[in-house]
């Protein structure tokens, strides 16, 4: 049983009625970079749909999700997002599913924007109150001829001995990396019963712009790993051989792009991967099939170090799930 017990629904903020007047819906539409709290990178994006409005919101490690009420009345702009929170008794037995209304309210002022979150408890005894901001992305530019995009020379990333040009994202992690006859190895042992270790993510020293990324990858049984492109958006590196298309699957640009194909390789196989991320436009080809055709990237993936698109970042490889392996790591940075 689902029950729904939110209050602070957009309906009740704007109980009044809402009119969607050009003047005022157009200074809310694009994306938008946000600092959530606790200086989490986070997105928005809003968008008309015929007389009404359409968003979606990524939150810290989430994939992006719709959220619900998207209205604007006067210079205010209001959203819900709703989650589910499951009810147990004593013994441990879910007995129903509420639905809990999260609300957002923003203002925006040029190219800035305000939000105010107010979260409802778990337990529905009252909400707690967030503030936070961010700023318009500027549009996606049109698609690049990439047949016309000059490359510079190859930078190897890994020198098949040892972890020089790389360190943990957060130097107090457990370091699951290591160099092993010319393969980058990350081993994540768990301990059966206990909660899950997260080990540490590895990136380059070195930052980059745009840029052709070639490699390898053999993933475990259930593996789970993940490439950072400028420590923005992460190109999907798991074991997803022989499921429904998914834009969480093997080469995907996690929770945003779906592959156009399914083109792993069953696990234990080496894996290759062509990236080519240039102008905000991603191609991917994965085992030599093309599954991402020059497609437009609208804004970061869950786990981003920044919400800012336009600074260099490193490559960073996810360590933090399970044990993975790479090898010949080269990039070509896009020739100025």
């Amino acid at each position: 049983m689902i029950k729904f017990v939110a209050k602070l629904t957009v309906a009740v903020l704007f109980a009044a009625g809402t009119a969607l007047a050009a003047d005022s819906v157009t200074p809310f539409v694009g994306n938008w970079a946000l600092i959530l709290p606790g200086n989490v990178p986070g997105w928005l994006g809003i968008a008309p749909k015929g007389d009404q409005l359409e968003g979606s919101m990524l939150w810290g490690w989430s994939s992006p999700f719709p959220v619900e009420q998207v209205a604007v009345k006067g210079q205010v702009l209001a959203f819900t997002r709703i989650r589910t929170v499951p009810r147990k008794d004593e013994t441990g037995k879910v007995i129903r599913t509420d639905r809990l209304a999260d609300t957002f309210t923003g203002t925006v002022e040029g190219d800035a924007i305000k939000v105010t979150l107010l979260r409802s408890h778990d337990n529905d005894a009252g909400v707690d109150k967030q503030e936070f901001a961010g700023k318009r992305i500027p549009p996606v530019p049109p698609a690049p001829n990439l047949a016309k995009v000059k490359f510079g020379d190859a930078i190897p990333l890994f020198n098949g001995k040892d972890l020089t040009g790389w360190r943990l994202l957060n130097p107090k992690a457990p370091n699951g990396w290591s160099a092993e006859g010319g393969i980058l190895v990350n081993r994540a042992p768990q301990e059966e019963g206990k909660p899950h270790k997260n080990y540490g993510n590895l990136r380059t020293d070195r930052e980059f712009e745009d840029f052709n990324l070639t490699l390898e990858a053999r993933v475990p049984k259930d593996g789970n790993s993940g490439v950072y492109l400028r420590g923005l958006y992460e190109i999907q590196v798991m074991d997803s051989f022989g499921k429904p298309l998914d834009p969480h699957n093997m080469g995907a640009l996690y929770g945003r792009i779906q592959p156009a194909v399914s083109a792993e390789k069953p696990v234990g196989e080496w894996q290759t991967l062509d990236i080519t991320l240039v102008a905000r436009h991603l191609t991917v080809v994965l085992n030599g099939r093309k599954i991402i055709n020059n497609q437009p990237v609208l804004g970061i993936t869950g786990g981003a170090l920044t919400a800012d698109e336009f600074k260099p970042g490193p490559i960073y490889l996810q360590g933090d799930h399970t044990g993975i392996e790479y090898r010949n790591l080269v990039l070509r940075p896009v020739a100025k």
